[in-house]
């Protein structure tokens, strides 16, 4: 399994790895001069603190749950209070009363002092409670989904750890490659010196010696970006060095059959909660729309002071019911209920497809971790069956059996052995954690079943 097809399986997103919000981070603190240590469990956590993706998640959470208050005021109680005092000078002739004798054109100027407490309510109005139960189960939809962001987040920092942890075996292993091709490089020249070996020997030696050399800068080089992609993604200051303090694990798999997994998954998969709850929001936005066919009913009034001061004024009222009956809006109504119920068809659509997709996701990754599985085991044999090899042409060399290309193609076996041990370990814990994200629950699941965290 390639890393291109277990990113693939783990973000299960299309867009490319510099363009998802869940590579970044808002970093905090400070540099420490020594390296940190970091084991998953604590990577996992502060990616949850500072991961970019899971931020602006919680942002539209927040800003549902605005809109949702919003909506719900229509259904509240408004009470206001008001205070004024003006002076006014009117021309009665402006308003049609310039012939009538005795009556001066210009009145004023007079003071009006008014100050009064308002209350309006809503006593039955289905659209408006239908709206707000809609931008309730809306709400809960962002929240579900900031909940899911979480599980990204825990995925991603999985991913990038073992990506680290795969990138520090790889380092380890070039070391041990370079450090054998200096004692085959010593051992021919000795060889030589000896008139044992042609000369041809010493330069192949060479030629192996430069070429393990020559991976081991990039292997290190590769591991550094590796780390520093794994701090960038939760939220360490730029130049912190890092410790990993996990190894590349080999735990046993999960014990969960496909029936038990896929019911943990409908029931504990936040995305697929989620989008229930948008199903249910659209399903009550289109009651909300039918709902403006009937009547609704308020009530508005207030009391307070009215005269020409504060001194001289009395206490007035008002109060009234008003009945709204709709009769004919222009086909408003019926355009509404269109719009609404264009909105609720991709939401069915999207859980249906999630929930098969679920389904999906949870046989794939049984699948891969059983091939995995089976990887981890034969590469083990191959590197086994490669140190042998390599040991076997060393002996054939000194012997004077053969010439030293037999133990180069034995040196190129051997790193090629342990480079695909490497990749499988790496696959075998990658298709682990995509099977916990694909069950659910991946933010607590993943530190103890990869890494046996408590």
């Amino acid at each position: 399994m390639t890393r291109a097809m277990v990113l693939a399986l783990l973000l299960a997103a299309a867009q490319a790895w510099g363009q998802s919000p869940f590579a970044g981070s808002v970093p905090r603190g400070e540099v420490s001069p020594e390296a940190l240590p970091l084991s998953l469990e604590n990577a996992i956590a502060r990616g949850i603190q500072t991961n970019l993706g899971l931020i602006l998640s919680q942002e539209n959470a927040r800003a549902a749950e605005g809109g949702y208050l919003g909506v719900r005021s229509r259904l509240l109680p408004n009470l206001e209070a008001r205070i004024g005092e003006s002076s006014q000078q009117v021309n009665l002739e402006a308003f049609g009363f310039s012939s009538f004798p005795g009556i001066p054109q210009i009145v004023g100027p007079f003071g009006v002092f008014d100050a009064r407490v308002g209350l309006s309510q809503a006593i039955v109005d289905f659209k408006a409670l239908r709206s707000t139960q809609a931008a309730s189960e809306g709400w809960r939809a962002a929240r579900l989904s900031a909940s899911d962001a979480r599980e990204m987040v825990a995925l991603v920092v999985t991913d990038l750890y073992l990506s680290a942890l795969a990138g520090s075996s790889r380092v380890v292993a070039s070391e041990a490659q370079v450090g054998l091709a200096e004692a085959l490089y010593r051992q021919a020249r000795n060889l030589k010196d000896n008139g044992v070996a042609p000369a041809i020997d010493v330069l192949r030696a060479q030629v192996e010696l430069q070429s393990q050399r020559q991976r081991l800068i990039a292997t290190r080089n590769e591991y550094q970006k590796q780390k520093l992609r794994l701090a960038h993604a939760i939220g360490l200051p730029d130049g912190q060095v890092i410790r990993l303090t996990d190894a590349l694990p080999e735990k046993p798999d999960l014990e969960v059959s496909f029936p038990e997994a896929l019911e943990q998954a409908y029931r504990e998969r936040k995305d697929y909660q989620s989008a229930l709850a948008r199903v249910k929001a659209a399903e009550l936005a289109r009651r909300a729309a039918g709902a403006s066919r009937w009547p609704s009913l308020g009530f508005r009034g207030d009391y307070g002071t009215l005269g020409k001061s504060p001194v001289e004024s009395h206490g007035t009222y008002l109060a009234a019911l008003n009945l709204s009956i709709p009769v004919f809006e222009g086909g408003r109504i019926k355009g509404e209920e269109l719009e609404a119920d264009a909105a609720l068809r991709p939401q069915r659509a999207q859980a249906e497809e999630l929930r098969a997709r679920i389904a999906f996701e949870i046989r794939s990754a049984m699948l891969d971790l059983q091939s995995a599985r089976d990887q981890v085991e034969v590469s083990r044999s191959a590197v086994d069956l490669a140190r042998q090899q390599e040991a076997q042409a060393r002996d054939r060399f000194a012997a004077g059996v053969t010439n030293n290309l037999e133990v180069v193609q034995a040196q190129e076996a051997l790193a090629a052995s342990n480079e695909n041990h490497i990749a499988s370990l790496y696959a075998y814990q990658a298709a682990k954690a995509a099977l916990a994200r694909a069950v659910g629950n991946a933010e607590t699941s993943l530190p103890r079943t990869l890494m046996g965290a408590k």
